[in-house]
């Protein structure tokens, strides 16, 4: 994408108020997209109690959004330049209202499920649209400014996300369970669009990328021919065509490869530009990211899972306990990207990969050690561990496997780390079937459910950290001295990468 349009906010000599308005309505469809995917996880147990939803349908739910999400990020940022990012993001926020309502009205698991990837969809319109939007409204000398406010809604919206959901769904509003957690997005996007319609300015980037549907068509078929069999092969009693349907998933990403080459030689707009992964640090990047985000969506379902299943706690005292982990990571990102990168480059996020290891195996020390009487404080050291290792990777990752990308291929590279992370994320909420449901009998009593949670939420950790483990040894190969890609800087970073992911 190409933040540098003709129309920008200074040429037009647009008017302060409302550049500012503009600015307040495309944050606040940024948070209201952080915080629903914050906010879908705390609810879980409740979802699972009363709609009687199945495993795979649980996993569906949260991996079907990041799916449809992932799937979507790049076309939604090109759609967005061709079309208008005024336009899209309406399109987007609109539909992502529509599709809340149709998950807080949803008359069974099925219909929630559709409607998750439904809204992961309009997500993936409506997310590109907000830095773009941001970018050719705002004067360079501006964005500083405007970029230390999108931290501080990042940073709020992983901490407010779990709160709300627990309260939410603790307060029973209206004998609703938990569907107000859908439906509060309700008043906030119809305001949102409303506001928007009026005061976002429109920008198209003057020579945007073709839109390369097929390549989208494979990468979602890849995807759901892997997903599929991980997330149903448990209840179905692993069949052989599950792993058939594993084997032919390899076969679509290799279709993919050979069609992207066609592509770029054909238009020079692929989905994905394969010459990138020529550059060593940028391959073990978009690897560090896969992995990371398998290692989130693996964690952050079990542990949901855990408190409220395992030790039977309120969703309210599960989202306080998950406090100190969220401010660990909004502080520890802060550190990393204004103080320690710039001394110890690519160290810190070695530490960063060491230190949630650490914090991963604590937590399971503590699990194993108290098992169902564990408290809330027990928790808080290696949750705090992790939080702290989380924000010393989230932060600087994206400049460090930007580094050494050529500037021209900026935008493609910053569009591929975050869908990729998104897919890493569906594939280890996938996974969970594996890795926790697995280690669960099919049919246990009341007393049994209790102890089987726990033991297979430790099972699930050992995963976890070895994926850390992983993803540290990756990291070798990224640069000792990470560029920090500044905004504002006369050469910038296209837009669509810049939309950080602190919480699946």
């Amino acid at each position: 994408m190409t933040p540098n349009d003709s129309n920008t906010a200074q040429g037009r000599g647009t008017p302060d108020r409302t550049r500012w308005l503009a600015l307040a309505i495309v944050m606040t469809a940024a948070f209201m997209d952080l915080v629903d995917v914050t906010i879908v996880n705390i609810a879980i147990p409740s979802i699972k109690r009363s709609a009687h939803a199945t495993v795979s349908q649980i996993q569906w739910i949260t991996a079907g959004y990041a799916l449809a999400f992932a799937a979507g990020l790049i076309t939604g940022g090109r759609l967005g330049d061709i079309h208008g990012r005024k336009r899209l993001f309406l399109l987007g926020i609109g539909g992502f209202t529509l599709a809340s309502a149709l998950c807080g009205f949803a008359v069974n698991p099925e219909m929630l499920v559709a409607s998750r990837i439904l809204q992961g969809g309009m997500a993936a319109l409506m997310v590109p649209q907000v830095l773009s939007i941001v970018h050719a409204t705002f004067p360079a000398h501006e964005r500083g400014k405007v970029f230390g406010l999108f931290g501080a809604i990042v940073g709020l919206g992983a901490v407010s996300g779990p709160l709300l959901g627990a309260l939410l769904t603790e307060w029973n509003l209206f004998g609703l369970e938990w569907r107000p957690i859908f439906l509060i997005n309700l008043p906030v996007g119809v305001v949102a669009w409303l506001l928007g319609r009026r005061f976002i300015t429109e920008s198209k980037a003057p020579r945007a990328l073709k839109l390369d549907l097929v390549g989208v068509a494979l990468v979602t078929l890849g995807l759901l021919m892997l997903l599929y069999p991980l997330t149903q092969g448990r209840e179905l009693g692993w069949p052989l065509w599950g792993y058939v349907c594993m084997a032919g998933a390899v076969v679509v990403f290799a279709a993919l490869v050979s069609y992207e080459k066609r592509k770029a030689a054909r238009d020079g707009s692929p989905l994905i530009e394969l010459s990138l992964f020529r550059v060593k640090s940028f391959a073990a990047g978009i690897a560090v990211q896969t992995v990371f985000g398998v290692a989130l969506g693996i964690f952050f379902l079990v542990w949901t899972l855990y408190m409220q299943i395992g030790l039977g706690w309120s969703p309210l005292r599960a989202g306080l306990t998950g406090v100190p982990f969220s401010l660990a990571v909004s502080t520890a990102a802060g550190l990393s990207v204004q103080q320690l990168v710039p001394r110890f480059g690519r160290k810190v996020l070695q530490a960063g990969a060491l230190l949630m290891g650490v914090g991963v195996l604590l937590y399971l020390w503590e699990a194993h050690r108290y098992g169902q009487s564990i408290a809330s404080w027990q928790m808080a050291l290696p949750l705090v561990v992790m939080g702290a290792g989380m924000g010393l990777i989230v932060a600087p990752l994206t400049d460090a496997v930007l580094s050494e990308v050529p500037r021209e291929h900026a935008g493609s590279a910053s569009g591929l780390i975050n869908t990729v992370q998104q897919m890493g994320n569906a594939l280890g909420l996938g996974l969970v079937s594996v890795v926790f449901f697995g280690q669960i009998g099919d049919r246990l009593t009341a007393v049994q459910v209790g102890p089987a949670f726990v033991h297979a939420f430790q099972y699930a950790l050992w995963w976890v950290a070895g994926i850390m483990g992983v993803i540290f040894l990756l990291m070798s190969a990224l640069p000792k001295r990470p560029a920090q890609h500044v905004e504002g800087a006369e050469q910038e970073v296209p837009a669509v990468a810049k939309e950080p992911a602190l919480v699946p």
